[in-house]
């Protein structure tokens, strides 16, 4: 099922065929986001067995969080966007206007369409390789377009699993693998300046090519006009160069390219850079005035988008592709399909037309996705701003720890989604879980970032005097710059400093999780040595330090903000974490070394290992003491 016109009374998007849905709802505090209030038959939820968590009992009364932390490498497949440059299909939103595909008469042909929803799901991988050098990351469900129709990626010829699937000797459609963008270097600029300003008697530059030199020119790379042709061009100024030329004299129409009014020189030169790239090309023989010459690029679609893609030219007007039949020589049979043995993040969307252009082979709209994981939401910006409330939690909480066969083990809160996120301001359900868990006799503990945990500390002093009670605040930095890119929806580092203090000051044990530790970000001595002296002045019972931890579903937000705003770092997270989850154990031992002394300096003992353990005051009295299970933990 998809989101399209499931609306509820009040015109919000509502979740279809999610039980027990009341209403879901708009607020103006919350902008961007919906609340999808529903009422649970179970707010209790039982660890799985064999679980190393010290308790076994968990209640969540919100699914989502409305922290939007982005503690979340992000999907790379290139999509073909409307202006006929690409995107990383992670990096795409609603409202992306994209390539898909309409069928008319014997062809289908290439059509602009928009982008109506888009989600990441973690489901088991597949590499589809193709005659031309073409990977295709997928899951079994996904769908291509072939020679035959639409193929699932895997499936069976009978019983249940029964369904068209690729087999080795299909051929899928389209034009093949796009190639990667250039590189904005400076002698990509530089050759992008010769080119528009070549004094070949050009015509006047478009709109886009005068944004782009005047940026050029603009940026501190000593750049200026006239620019002097090198003598030994490199690759990126060849790039630049057929960019130029291309945006005031080159020409897509009727599906030809070509460089047109060229000087003998600049037609030598863009013949060396397209032979340099392995573009065919020839020098058509017709009459051009004042003896310049005119330079086709043969190969069809497949090659005109390799050139597009290769060399970046500004203006997209000359790029469309819109009407094309999809109809190519591209060697896309298939080669291999091959299950990867692991379960990875794998994004898709949803389009106008059904389909769209994945690294050059038509791909339709996946319409099977997990949820947050099983609420028919993605584990990225849906966690975000699609959040489910269990509005009813306090009365069902109370009802089944009524029960006989209750025991009144440990029951813990945060450890999946933050209880004391901003949502909570509005409806409030904590003060009757916990009076409910009181009520009868529960030992309980509380994770949290979120400092709506203020209003609840003098019933928590109340209680806690009947059960045992466990705090734990997560405070990852002090930067507060860095906090609001990384966690742009929580309470100040200071905010929950003052939490601490004032859980202390309340009587109550408060212990803090330093987590998540960002290799090259807030992991040096210096910046650790001043949390936890904040935190030990704050009067935090314990002190745990945890490194990041890349779980599937969140690791490619992370990545996607790493890349966008710490581009340097990522080679580092890339050794540190490779595909894997957690940090390598000789960075977790190096952390473990730095931070021991660290511990005893301010007064918490800590061992130099890289297992580090639940802080004191973090769970109830009597809890086991055990490391901290980080991979079962989403809040950290």
């Amino acid at each position: 099922m998809r989101w399209d016109g499931q609306l509820a009374a009040g015109g919000e998007q509502a979740l279809p065929g999610l039980p027990g849905l009341v209403r879901s709802v708009r607020t103006p505090e919350f902008s961007g986001m919906v609340f999808h209030e529903v009422l649970a038959k179970s707010v209790l939820n039982k660890v799985a067995g064999g679980s190393s968590l010290p308790f076994g009992w968990t209640v969540n009364p919100y699914r989502g969080c409305s922290h939007a932390c982005s503690y979340c490498l992000h999907g790379d497949t290139p999509i073909l966007m409307a202006d006929g440059t690409t995107k990383p299909i992670s990096a795409l939103r609603v409202g992306d206007r994209v390539y898909g595909t309409e069928r008319r008469g014997s062809y289908r042909h290439y059509v602009t369409t928009e982008v109506r929803d888009h989600w990441s799901t973690v489901k088991p991988a597949y590499r589809v390789t193709l005659e031309d050098g073409t990977v295709l990351i997928a899951s079994g469900d996904h769908r291509f377009l072939t020679e035959r129709g639409w193929k699932h990626v895997t499936g069976a010829v009978a019983g249940p699993d029964r369904r068209p699937h690729l087999t080795v000797g299909n051929k899928l459609m389209g034009t093949g693998k796009f190639a990667p963008p250039p590189k904005d270097t400076a002698e990509y600029r530089r050759g992008y300046l010769c080119g528009v300003a070549r004094g070949d008697g050009g015509a006047a530059p478009a709109e886009q090519v005068q944004a782009r030199v005047s940026a050029y020119l603009l940026d501190d790379l000593g750049l200026s006009l006239p620019v002097e042709w090198p003598d030994t061009p490199t690759d990126e100024w060849r790039k630049g160069l057929l960019a130029g030329v291309f945006d005031t004299d080159g020409g897509y129409a009727h599906r030809i390219v070509r460089f047109a009014n060229l000087s003998e020189r600049t037609a030598t030169a863009v013949l060396e850079a397209l032979a340099r790239f392995g573009f065919q090309s020839a020098v058509e023989e017709r009459r051009v005035p004042g003896g310049r010459c005119c330079v086709r690029v043969d190969g069809g679609l497949a090659e005109h988008l390799r050139l597009f893609h290769t060399v970046g030219p500004a203006v997209t007007a000359k790029r469309t592709i819109t009407d094309a039949a999809i109809k190519s020589a591209a060697r896309l049979g298939v080669l291999e399909i091959r299950p990867l043995g692991l379960s990875l993040p794998l994004f898709d969307i949803t389009t106008g037309t059904g389909d769209f252009i994945a690294n050059g082979v038509v791909s339709h709209n996946c319409f099977a996705r997990n949820t947050h994981t099983y609420l028919d939401l993605d584990a990225g910006h849906d966690f975000d701003s699609q959040i489910v409330v269990k509005v009813n939690a306090p009365e069902v909480l109370a009802r089944q720890l009524r029960a006989k066969s209750w025991t009144r083990e440990h029951v813990a809160m945060g450890t999946n989604t933050d209880p004391y996120q901003r949502a909570e301001g509005r409806y409030q359900l904590m003060p009757g879980i916990i009076r409910a868990l009181a009520d009868s006799g529960t030992p309980f503990s509380i994770l949290t970032k979120g400092t709506v945990l203020f209003r609840d500390l003098p019933l928590l002093t109340s209680v806690s005097a009947d059960v045992p009670v466990g705090l734990g605040v997560s405070i990852a930095l002090l930067d507060r710059d860095v906090q609001r890119r990384l966690e742009p929806g929580t309470a100040s580092p200071q905010a929950r400093l003052e939490l601490v203090r004032r859980a202390r000051e309340a009587g109550l044990p408060c212990a803090v999780m330093v987590a998540p530790v960002l290799p090259g970000l807030t992991d040096s001595r210096e910046q650790l040595d001043a949390l936890l002296a904040q935190i030990a002045r704050a009067g935090a019972t314990g002190v745990t330090v945890l490194p990041l931890h890349l779980r599937p579903g969140a690791r490619e937000w992370f990545a996607a903000w790493l890349a966008r705003d710490h581009p340097a770092l990522v080679p580092l997270y890339r050794r540190i974490y490779g595909t894997g989850t957690n940090a390598d154990i000789r960075y977790r031992r190096a952390l473990g070394t730095r931070v021991g002394p660290l511990l005893r300096r301010h007064g918490f003992a800590g061992p130099d290992i890289p297992e580090p353990r639940w802080p004191r005051g973090s769970l109830p009295h009597g809890a086991p003491d055990v490391p901290v299970a980080q991979d079962q933990l989403t809040l950290l």
